[in-house]
């Protein structure tokens, strides 16, 4: 068995070492795709897009994006998959030849373990969401034409080539072996396609929405727990990244497990507040949120708004205290775009309808 996982992952430094051989050029790229593979962009740019022109594929990407990272974290977990920047260092494979060189980047160092790609896993699920709600919306009830199909195959083509440049991006970044970006793909587009069936999460309580935020949390914290008694040390890699990273300040707190793991949680449960937030049902809900001027004034308002939110970096020197302040950070996300900022458009355009009248 070890033989042949040492195999697998010889091929993996082979992949890495050919490409970043091959296109010294294209590093640029490979960040830029790795940077909009992060679940952060779904949060902060794709979340409020789509919540504000059509509600249900909003609250379905959040979901997708918090139960898959989630189900990414167990498997981790359960795995203990290297990753190819300290594995080509500790593995003896190499012992009578010298070790493919692989470069690293500011992005390559991630503390957490490498299988499934959590990128790819993310990236997968959310954009399958994206691509068949498009065509669930341009079809409607109508038989499908020649267009439609048109549509069908130029979406998927797409999907899968944002597929293939988040897998070659992690690749490239030696941040995973290509089998682990494979199975990351394949278990969020298995993720996503599970929701398709789940009609529940569009009209879930508020009391939902925290039962399953400290259910996930539990669960995770006393697997963790757990196995820690049997002498099992989860955080394994966090040593690992920072001997072998060339860089120490690339070794950063926000890619831990945990702190995933709460950024999550924190906005499944602020997507609970805000859904059940009486400023969300007088302007969403209400007159105002069928009104497309209202609806495009809060796509460009959350926009701005969670832009500048984001600039806030919680500190690092303490570590509860940073967990914390993630939590409370990613909960204010969907309590931004989908109550505070909605309600304040709404109350602004009232306004001007009042002073025009």
């Amino acid at each position: 068995m070890e033989a042949g996982m040492d195999l697998l992952h010889h091929s993996g430094i082979q992949a890495t070492h050919y490409l970043q051989a091959s296109f010294p050029g294209s590093q640029d790229w490979f960040l830029f795709v790795s940077f909009a593979a992060d679940l952060r962009n779904t949060f902060f740019i794709l979340f409020p897009i789509w919540f504000h022109l059509c509600e249900a594929v909003g609250i379905k990407l959040i979901w997708v994006a918090v139960i898959g990272d989630w189900l990414n974290l167990v498997f981790k977990w359960i795995l203990f998959g290297q990753r190819p920047y300290w594995w080509v260092h500790e593995t003896s494979f190499y012992h009578n030849t010298s070790a493919p060189p692989i470069q690293q980047f500011p992005v390559t160092c991630e503390t957490g373990p490498g299988s499934p790609s959590g990128h790819a896993m993310g990236s997968a699920g959310v954009y399958y969401v994206m691509i068949t709600a498009i065509l669930s919306i341009t079809l409607g009830n109508k038989q499908p034409s020649w267009r439609h199909r048109f549509l069908r195959l130029a979406l998927w083509v797409a999907f899968w080539a944002i597929q293939v440049c988040v897998c070659l991006s992690r690749v490239f970044l030696a941040a995973h072996f290509p089998h682990q970006v494979i199975a990351g793909v394949i278990s969020g587009m298995l993720v996503a396609a599970s929701f398709q069936r789940i009609h529940s999460i569009y009209h879930a309580s508020l009391q939902r929405y925290v039962a399953t935020t400290l259910f996930l949390f539990s669960f995770a914290l006393g697997f963790y727990l757990l196995l820690k008694l049997l002498g099992v040390d989860l955080l394994w890699t966090l040593e690992k990244a920072k001997r072998w990273c060339e860089n120490p300040e690339w070794v950063h707190l926000d890619t831990t497990p945990f702190a995933g793991l709460l950024r999550n949680l924190g906005v499944l449960f602020g997507l609970g507040l805000a859904l059940n937030s009486p400023m969300y049902l007088e302007s969403c809900r209400g007159k105002p949120g069928q009104q497309w001027r209202f609806r495009l004034s809060c796509v460009a308002a959350s926009l701005l708004t969670l832009h500048l939110f984001d600039s806030f970096k919680p500190p690092a020197k303490v570590e509860l205290l940073f967990y914390l302040l993630s939590f409370c950070k990613s909960a204010a996300v969907p309590l931004a775009a989908a109550a505070l900022v909605p309600y304040c458009v709404s109350q602004l355009l009232s306004q001007r309808e009042k002073k025009a009248a």
